[in-house]
């Protein structure tokens, strides 16, 4: 499960959920969450917590500064007791930026690393997957280069079967309890990766609706993780 609050990992233990990957600001695909959100997590679930570490939305090519800051964020992780970590980055044409990413690797100090979906943007994803293998990371997740992961099945299962049991792929992209199954059945696929949110009204009595401070989507409704909407998807799954 893909969560972003400590109410959102508690409703992922919940409803039986396996590993939580922690991140922050869901809605712009997950970036680096606070030290804090970290600790309080650790603090209130007993599922391993696998923390992203992305500095900001956009694309995969990082500077020396947003490289810097990411090992920080991987070190920083790692002493806070994370379990593992989530990163990913590409060179400007599309390859595994191997440089960065082992200097990740080597900061996660030996914990699971997991490639995240900087893979879906790859040149050639065959030769990425080589490329995380190379790393020694232990996991893999992608939609197969497709919007969603039932879109990328075919690709999916390639790399299932590359790989073989030498890292571990994971489906993640639009899964929901309608196609899961089908993914799991086209992909041979032991993993799945979603983030079960649902809409929620906010609990604010006084409103100004002449301000519109977290978009278009206003102050008064937000997306949060659902209990109801995990235990429908691992229902299906299983």
């Amino acid at each position: 499960m893909c969560v972003d609050s400590v109410a959102g990992a508690l409703a992922a233990q919940e409803a039986g959920a396996h590993r939580v990957e922690l991140c922050s600001a869901l809605g712009t695909g997950g970036l680096t969450p606070s030290a804090g959100l970290v600790e309080e997590v650790l603090a209130a679930i007993a599922l391993p917590v696998h923390v992203l570490v992305r500095p900001r939305e956009g694309d995969f090519v990082h500077d020396a500064h947003e490289v810097a800051v990411m090992a920080r964020d991987v070190g920083l992780a790692v002493r806070l007791g994370a379990h593992g970590v989530v990163v990913g980055a590409l060179t400007p044409d599309g390859d595994v930026d191997l440089d960065t990413c082992g200097r990740l690797v080597d900061a996660a100090a030996g914990r699971p690393v997991t490639f995240h979906r900087a893979f879906d943007l790859a040149r050639d994803p065959l030769d990425a997957l080589d490329a995380v293998l190379a790393l020694g990371a232990d996991r893999l997740l992608t939609s197969g280069q497709e919007a969603t992961a039932l879109a990328g099945a075919p690709l999916i299962a390639a790399l299932v079967r590359a790989a073989g049991d030498r890292l571990t792929v994971m489906a993640g992209g639009g899964v929901t309890a309608g196609n899961v199954a089908r993914i799991v059945a086209a992909t041979g696929v032991r993993e799945i990766h979603f983030s079960g949110r649902d809409r929620v009204a906010s609990a604010a009595r006084y409103r100004n609706e002449r301000v519109a401070l977290s978009g278009p989507a206003g102050d008064y409704e937000r997306r949060t993780t659902s209990r109801a909407v995990i235990e429908a998807v691992l229902a299906a799954a299983r």
